[in-house]
């Protein structure tokens, strides 16, 4: 297959790997663009960065809670920031995530299909696109999730003006103010640092796996670590592991307001508890980013420029 400078391009941006790097990992993957991205973290070229971790779309996030048990969180994408800092879009974000926090659907084709709340002779997909052509711009609602807490409560964040949404669902027999509060750091906690799962007993023996395969990768093309005994690197690569599940596990992350820079998650949780008098357990969280996994319009301002001057 021929290696474009495009897929070069692509590839640089995704890892953060040198040029010759990526059309080296190119040419040996056949131009396979996932397995690249394997190729160069075997090699400890780069970062296990997801794609979503640096594409973007513009658009906004939105949280709206029906009750202290039940809330909901969409992304509704736009063209430009401009409209997604506009009221009218705004407003209409805010009623897609009100629909939502309502809705009994599950899936994205059927909320589209549903009596649109506002005015029921039209659905959400037609709500959607009258407002399309009210804006001027393509409109898209992307995805959306309720969160009902049978055995507790929801407690939701957004930050940024609508970049990121998060709900957490908590296990709590108590639900007083103090409780709540701790809800909401927890939620400001998934926004800033973006677990991956609430905890250790989430991750998967085949992601364990897969990424044991990887650091082992990277020492065999060590020259000094690939020397050591089999022992050592075992131990090696089980310590890496663990410095990577206390980065992408909630209650294993460090507590972004704790004094001691040390205090974990989990031991914030646990005064918290305690103070309640009972367990307050974190069951589940939601977040939505605007534009994961989305690609961005390039926009090349000088080439607009001078194409209309000809």
């Amino acid at each position: 297959m021929a290696i474009t400078a495009a897929m070069v391009k692509e590839l640089r941006e995704m890892t953060g790997a040198g040029m010759m790097d990526c059309k080296k990992a190119l040419n040996e993957t056949n131009g396979n663009m996932d397995e690249a991205v394997e190729f160069l973290r075997k090699n400890g070229q780069a970062k296990a960065e997801k794609k979503a971790s640096r594409i973007a779309a513009e658009g906004l996030c939105m949280v709206v809670a029906k009750d202290e048990q039940t809330a909901a969180v969409v992304e509704v994408n736009s063209e430009t920031d401009f409209v997604a800092k506009n009221e009218t879009f705004q407003e209409f974000v805010k009623a897609v995530a009100t629909q939502a926090v309502h809705s009994d659907a599950t899936e994205l084709d059927a909320f589209l299909a549903e009596a649109w709340n506002e005015d029921s002779s039209k659905s959400v997909n037609d709500a959607l696109v009258e407002k399309v052509a009210v804006i001027g711009e393509n409109l898209k609602i992307r995805r959306f999730e309720k969160v009902v807490a049978d055995k507790g409560c929801v407690a939701t964040y957004v930050h940024g003006g609508g970049r990121i949404g998060v709900i957490v669902d908590a296990e709590t027999a108590v639900v007083n103010e103090a409780v709540k509060e701790a809800l909401v750091n927890i939620a400001m906690q998934i926004a800033a640092l973006n677990p991956k799962y609430v905890s250790r007993d989430e991750v998967s023996a085949d992601y364990i796996a897969h990424e044991k395969e990887i650091l082992l990768a990277q020492i065999m093309n060590d020259p000094k670590e690939s020397q050591k005994p089999e022992k050592v690197i075992n131990g090696m690569i089980e310590g890496r592991i663990s410095k990577e599940l206390k980065e992408i596990c909630l209650v294993d992350q460090v507590y972004v307001k704790a004094e001691d820079g040390k205090q974990t998650v989990a031991k914030y949780l646990d005064e918290v508890s305690k103070a309640a008098g009972t367990t307050v357990k974190v069951r589940r969280f939601v977040r939505f980013e605007t534009g994961e996994g989305l690609e961005k319009k390039q926009e090349d301002f000088a080439a607009e420029v001078a194409a209309q001057m000809k």
